[in-house]
């Protein structure tokens, strides 16, 4: 709106748009917008309305108070008081003042309005605190101010107003445009007065329209736990967790929530109603812990309002939203910019990369792509943060605005409790401090002065190492990756790291090996799930604790079998995503919670019950069921139809024959709905009738490992002839150009997905050369491997 001489000292949101940020901050700037511009989208915002920054002046003005506040400042910076007693001396100035008449009266008759709109006598709100130099895209103030909920009645809310103006000196707040650079008193505050939404009888939390580790822009993430927000931004719980597909939202049929994850959300904030507080605290039920908050219709709503706000401002976006137990209805209750990965380029990227193979002695949510070395600096509680050393690792329990003066002078920070969108979290990503936050018991397993290494660099999931480990960091030029004829994709084995890639130039993901998703996210064996008889007492009761949130134990194995392919198939879509069925061995399978009730013992595993032999035998069928269950949601439900399902260690075109009837059976038909099926090639067998084979499939990839052992007779596992396993030896490179050859006279793709060409840029030379149509490589030899394709495809002179 235009704002003239004679301007309100209160403003409706509708009349509100971004372009008043001067006028009223970013936070209710961005809310009036989403009001006029983004309902006609469906996106609810919750009525209410804004005092102005030149009521703030008007404020600051009667009271006399900017000379005063002028002196603590100086004071503050000269040394002459601390951070502490120059914030709380300004407070003290601005609350013993009093609102301007004009200003009061304002409010209260917009207070009435409210009442009237919202059918109440005195209704509850929220009051935010909204400051001018809030919520830019390089700056977002999180948590620097107050929020008062549940406030009701005329004289709370103007108490309410008066301490959102003077929260525009709280330390915090102080210290962070000290940090950035901005004149304490070129800034004003708004406060935003909204009806408050009954999150407290349902629930709430933060969605942010990017992926916030990797600054993956196909998703929207969302944290979310019982009752009042306040608990997930102050990392007091730990949330469940989202993950939805934006890209597939457009298609009104899929469903791509590509992870759920439940977290345990020990406590709630709700309303109080007596003895003058305005919320309290109370434990979740056990039922409450374990179930969702939000329900996969609420959770694919919210993910189209993330489009709809994304699209509308042209940027990433940091939202809240709440849930109204009343009625059922979901609200959004604050917007405002991304400011880690929203502006930044994607011209290059950088790498941690570890020289041991330790073992995490505790991990969490990863925070950041960076890791760090240092000493525990172990602290309970904001009063003893004096006692904080720089270049330390702060452990805690969890951190809130006051931790912010030391938070940038740690190296890096764990705390047991909060999310991806707790305040220990925003604030790291802010200050580039690597962190895991949610670790659960860090302050109990660490010790002060004890040395570790915490590692952000291995996806979602962030890990702490005992001592100082040694690692190297790479970055990665994108613009010095070369254009190359030959499909270039990705080995991807971890879904938890898969959106780390996204700005790599693959062609899709040539291979996803499904029984690392099984060992990462499932961990248990699917016969166990079913056959819950035969698994030990200890075994079973793991089990029911990772189905938690699954009314039926199958269903856990299909989810998260499924939304683990989906993680996988999302950083490269359309390009297809090619998904190895499960190759486990059996001593490998048994190593699965419940596995040894099902597994034999073999002598030689690598050469025993494996790969398409399980998938039609009664001893696994079921299992495998289970399997095909869980890639038709992922192309079927989720929307992933790039897809491409391939079956490993196949050793006759008979036991194909077999295994594609299973599949059929299963619902997973050749051709159907555009399915196509892939052979590993791998064994002898596939090379010599490969004619034979290609009649069956629609596509094959040479497996080279396996390749390698079975054609010179040497076991790759072994370290006696290790020397003796050579992807290069004659036979192996004479039966690789024979499988391109067949392939191609066949009329059907063929690609690699074997270790040799990321260690041999001279066998990547002899692929294109071959003719090759696709090499798929592992991350860390992408950039290497691209150059020496690109040169062996540059015709020599």
């Amino acid at each position: 709106m235009a704002f003239g001489q004679s301007d309100p000292s209160v403003v409706w949101l509708e009349k509100l748009s971004i372009g008043d940020i001067p006028s009223v901050g970013g936070k209710n700037a961005s809310l009036g917008e989403l009001v006029c511009q983004l309902g006609s989208a469906g996106v609810r915002v919750p009525s209410g309305f804004a005092t102005t920054a030149s009521a703030f002046r008007d404020f600051v003005k009667l009271n006399a108070l900017e000379p005063a506040m002028r002196e603590h400042i100086q004071c503050y910076r000269s040394g002459q008081e601390t951070l502490q007693d120059a914030g709380h001396a300004i407070r003290e100035l601005m609350l013993a003042s009093r609102l301007p008449d004009d200003l009061a009266d304002q409010i209260r008759s917009a207070y009435g309005l409210l009442a009237q709109r919202t059918q109440s006598r005195d209704p509850a709100v929220a009051v935010r605190s909204s400051a001018t130099a809030e919520d830019l895209p390089d700056a977002s103030f999180a948590g620097q101010h107050e929020t008062f909920l549940n406030i009701r009645g005329e004289a709370a809310l103007i108490d309410a107003c008066l301490r959102c103006f003077a929260s525009l000196f709280t330390d915090r707040a102080i210290s962070y445009r000290e940090t950035k650079g901005f004149d304490h008193f070129a800034v004003a505050l708004s406060v935003g007065v909204q009806q408050m939404v009954r999150s407290d009888l349902a629930g709430s939390g933060v969605m942010f329209t990017i992926d916030t580790e990797s600054g993956f822009p196909g998703v929207a993430t969302i944290s979310a736990a019982w009752g009042l927000g306040e608990t997930i931004v102050q990392g007091a719980v730990n949330p469940d967790h989202y993950v939805v597909f934006k890209p597939l939202l457009e298609n009104s049929a899929a469903r791509p929530i590509i992870e759920k994850t439940l977290g345990d959300k020990a406590i709630r904030m709700i309303y109080a109603e007596e003895g003058g507080r305005q919320t309290r605290i109370v434990a979740s039920t056990l039922a409450e812990q374990q179930s969702f908050v939000l329900n996969d219709d609420e959770i694919l709503e919210l993910g189209r309002w993330a489009v709809a706000v994304e699209s509308h401002y042209g940027r990433a976006m940091d939202l809240e939203w709440a849930k109204d137990g009343s009625n059922g209805l979901l609200y959004l209750v604050q917007a405002r910019p991304e400011t880690i990965h929203g502006g930044l380029g994607q011209a290059s990227f950088r790498r941690y990369i570890f020289k041991s193979d330790a073992q995490p002695i505790l991990s969490g949510v990863s925070i950041g792509s960076a890791a760090a070395s240092g000493q525990v600096c172990l602290i309970h509680n904001a009063s003893d943060i004096a006692h904080f050393q720089d270049g330390a690792i702060l452990v805690t329990g969890n951190t809130d605005p006051d931790w912010v003066p030391i938070m940038k002078r740690a190296a890096g920070i764990v705390t047991d409790r909060g999310g991806s969108t707790s305040h220990a979290a925003i604030v790291s990503r802010e200050l580039g401090v690597p962190a895991v936050v949610g670790t659960g018991t860090a302050t109990s397993i660490l010790r002060d002065g004890q040395e570790i290494t915490l590692s952000c660099a291995s996806g979602d999931k962030g890990l702490i190492f005992e001592g100082l480990l040694d690692f190297t960091v790479e970055d990665i030029d994108l613009s010095a990756i070369p254009e190359t004829r030959t499909e270039v994709m990705l080995n991807i084995a971890d879904p938890a790291a898969a959106f780390q890639w996204w700005r790599l130039p693959a062609k899709g993901v040539g291979l996803a090996r499904m029984e690392f998703i099984i060992n990462s996210l499932i961990k248990v064996h699917p016969m166990a799930l079913l056959h819950p008889e035969r698994v030990s007492a200890t075994d079973n009761r793991q089990i029911q604790e990772l189905v938690r949130g699954h009314a039926d134990p199958a269903d856990y194995f299909v989810d998260m079998l499924a939304r683990g392919i989906g993680r996988l198939a999302a950083p490269f879509f359309p390009h297809p995503a090619i998904v190895r069925l499960s190759d486990f061995k059996t001593n490998e399978y048994a190593h699965l919670i419940g596995g040894d009730a099902f597994e034999p013992h073999e002598e030689n595993a690598m050469l025993g019950f494996r790969g398409a032999s399980r998938y039609y035998d009664e001893r696994y069928r079921e299992g495998f069921a289970l399997e095909c269950r869980a890639l038709r949601k992922v192309r079927e439900e989720m929307g992933f139809a790039n897809v491409i399902v391939m079956v490993p260690f196949c050793r006759t075109p008979a036991e194909a024959d077999r295994v594609l009837a299973v599949m059929a059976e299963n619902g997973l038909r050749r051709g159907s709905d555009e399915l196509q099926i892939y052979m590993m090639c791998e064994i002898p067998s596939n090379v010599i009738l490969a004619e034979q084979f290609a009649q069956r499939f629609d596509g094959f990839s040479i497996g080279s490992n396996d390749l390698t052992q079975l054609l010179l007779g040497v076991d790759r596992d072994s370290e006696l002839l290790a020397a003796m396993f050579d992807e290069r030896d004659p036979a192996v490179m004479h039966a690789i150009a024979e499988a391109i050859r067949k392939a191609h006279t066949a009329g059907i793709k063929i690609g690699i997905c074997g270790q040799a060409p990321s260690n041999y840029p001279e066998f990547a030379e002899f692929l294109v050369r071959e003719g090759i149509d696709s090499i798929s490589l592992n991350p860390d030899s992408f950039v290497k491997t691209c150059s020496a394709i690109a040169a062996a495809e540059v015709p020599a002179p």
